[in-house]
């Protein structure tokens, strides 16, 4: 009982650091595009502040991703976020 053991009895743990470390940032805000061959385009934008927007047709779907890149600047989450890095 001296050692932990692995997977298998007799194979010796052996930890890591983790090769991809944070450095603090996580995602709020998605954009998902689906745009199949001769189909019509649909698209949704979901944030954690609770914004919830989707869009069907060539129009709507460019519309909606010039409001998701002008939301960046409004998102109030994002806006905390920058002022807290800041401070």
């Amino acid at each position: 009982m001296g050692e932990p053991k692995g997977v298998a009895e007799g194979v010796p743990i052996a930890v890591r650091p983790d090769p991809h470390p944070g450095d603090g940032r996580y995602p709020i805000a998605w954009l998902t595009i689906c745009a199949p061959r001769n189909a019509i385009p649909t698209a949704t934008s979901k944030c954690l502040c609770g914004r919830n927007r989707s869009a069907i047709g060539h129009g709507k779907v460019h519309a909606l991703i010039a409001d998701h890149e002008s939301h960046r600047e409004t998102c109030p989450l994002r806006t905390i976020q920058e002022g807290r890095a800041a401070a």
